[in-house]
């Protein structure tokens, strides 16, 4: 039933789970009467051109798509659940608010650390020690980061839902019925997850970072945030094969401490959470011509396709 050749996967939004594949992105959200809005996101023809084939290429490109098609998702689900219909903040206050969550993000990640390890390096501490340093704050306030966001009262529902997509995911993996049944047993951690890959590029970047080590402190800072797409592409890459090759226990072994950060990010979805990630799933899989569960599709009669 799965195909193989692609890895198919999304994201949690409010209420709802978004799922993408070769040809379209498909986002389902659970209205509160129980029915389902769906939305279809055609992906461009980039997506599955050859030179997405390309190592660090694809990542990038990967990554920028991800992200504007995850955030079309979010809109989306954002409009379905808001029962107030206040009106929409405009695309221009969307992207300040964007570049300022940048901004904090950058202060946080890369400016922080630099500036807490350069108190040390003058105070006579060798370069080498100065970057551990940095490295280990830096991925402490990641592990810090995630935890913060896991005990939020209100995202533990978006937390189920990512669970949820992660089972339906790994269930189709497996080759099972998309069905809620099926579905429940399997685990809500996954080794494509974002949350994984926030630890693993704190760690590839303590890696390429170490290139300017030698810089002084604002050009080293500024060398950084140039590398920062860089270290999400070879993440990326990392990432990748990490999961294809998940089955060796080598490589399960060494992914473990990032996948146990999942523990924190996901919860265990209820049958409504998976079905809308069944239904999220669906779509996708169909546009691509991979069979699916029609008994699946004639369960679903309250979805509404908005385009």
């Amino acid at each position: 039933m799965s195909d193989k050749t692609f890895s198919y996967g999304g994201q949690a939004v409010l209420e709802g789970v978004m799922m993408r594949g070769r040809r379209l992105a498909s986002v389902a959200v659970r209205r509160s009467d129980g029915s389902l809005a769906l939305k279809h996101i055609p992906l461009p023809p980039s997506a599955s051109a050859a030179w997405m084939r390309w190592p660090i290429v694809r990542g990038l490109v990967g990554l920028r798509s991800a992200f504007l098609v995850g955030k079309e998702a979010l809109d989306f689900s954002a409009t379905v659940t808001s029962e107030e219909h206040e009106e929409d903040l405009s695309p221009l206050v969307q992207w300040i608010i964007l570049l300022v969550a940048l901004t904090v993000g950058i202060g946080l990640f890369v400016v922080g650390p630099s500036l807490i390890a350069n108190y040390f390096a003058q105070r006579g501490a060798p370069v080498l020690v100065r970057e551990i340093i940095e490295g280990l704050i830096n991925l402490t306030l990641v592990i810090l980061y995630i935890y913060a966001i896991s005990r939020l009262s209100d995202i533990q529902r978006v937390f189920g839902y990512h669970g949820a997509e992660h089972k339906v995911i790994n269930a189709y993996e497996a080759g099972v019925p998309l069905t809620v049944e099926a579905v429940r047993p399997f685990s809500r951690i996954h080794p494509r997850c974002g949350t994984s890959f926030l630890v693993i590029a704190a760690i590839i970047g303590f890696v390429i970072f170490l290139a300017v080590s030698g810089l002084p402190l604002l050009p080293r800072i500024g060398a950084r945030i140039v590398l920062i797409p860089l270290v999400a592409a070879v993440a990326f890459e990392v990432m990748r094969f990490a999961a294809a090759h998940y089955h060796r226990p080598w490589v399960s072994r060494l992914l473990m401490p990032a996948l146990s950060t999942q523990y924190l990010t996901t919860r265990e979805p209820d049958d409504a959470m998976l079905a809308t990630a069944i239904a999220a799933l669906l779509p996708v899989l169909a546009a691509d011509g991979v069979p699916v569960n029609e008994t699946l599709e004639a369960e679903q009669p309250l979805a509404q396709v908005v385009y």
